[in-house]
């Protein structure tokens, strides 16, 4: 008998479609009703209902009641993690319109994982964050350094208050449409945080979507020297 964790168990949850929809959909880290995840897994509600209860009883999701309706949302951000991991291993999502193809662009250039910036912007500011040596990288984790603690206080992101959460302060997420590593943990969470802030970014129309505004062009340029963001 096996007293290995139980792998096949967490798989089996993400090999039925609908679920796995539902899944990605939550990636926002938004918490959704069953009929909104209905909606998006295009299933009726009572099958989305039976997915989250399964979800529920593996500790996947987390739920709360407000007034007759409950809500739903990933459990917390070491479950968006290793979904993000299994996202980058998978193979690439079919394509089968002109729609699909533009959503699919504006995902991989800026979207949301959870609590914290992913894509094609956030790969590349980490990039940035490193050849500056505002941060540096073990197999884990992210690092600031020294001269990194003045950037981020010029940028408004108080690392102080962030390490004293009780969560990982920033570990090396992998990115799935990039196939390499960008800044998640609380540190990731606060840049975000900030980037709305300051208005360099705003939601998109689709769930997890991320816009770069006129004002984030700018301010990304200024800060960080990244020139082009589309």
């Amino acid at each position: 008998m096996s007293v290995s964790p139980n792998i096949a168990a967490l798989t089996s949850l993400l090999t039925e479609n609908s679920r796995a929809t539902i899944l990605a959909a939550l990636m926002d880290g938004k918490f959704h009703t069953a009929s909104e995840l209905a909606y998006m897994a295009a299933i009726k509600p009572q099958t989305a209902s039976f997915h989250l209860g399964k979800l529920l009883e593996n500790g996947i999701v987390i739920t709360e009641k407000q007034g007759r309706f409950r809500y739903f949302r990933l459990a917390n951000d070491e479950v968006a993690h290793t979904l993000e991991i299994f996202m980058s291993i998978s193979p690439p999502p079919e394509v089968r319109s002109l729609r699909q193809s533009s959503q699919l662009k504006r995902l991989e250039n800026a979207r949301t994982c959870y609590d914290h910036l992913a894509g094609r912007v956030s790969v590349q500011l980490t990039d940035i964050m490193q050849r500056e040596d505002y941060i540096a990288r073990n197999e884990r984790e992210f690092i600031v350094t020294s001269k990194g603690e003045v950037f981020f206080k010029e940028l408004g992101v108080d690392i102080k208050s962030m390490a004293k959460k009780r969560r990982s302060f920033s570990h090396t997420c992998l990115d799935w449409s990039e196939r390499s590593h960008h800044v998640g943990g609380a540190l990731g969470n606060g840049l975000l945080q900030r980037y709305t802030e300051l208005g360099w970014i705003e939601s998109g129309a689709a769930s997890r979507e991320v816009r770069i505004t006129a004002a984030g062009k700018i301010g990304f340029n200024d800060f960080f020297g990244l020139e082009t963001v589309d």
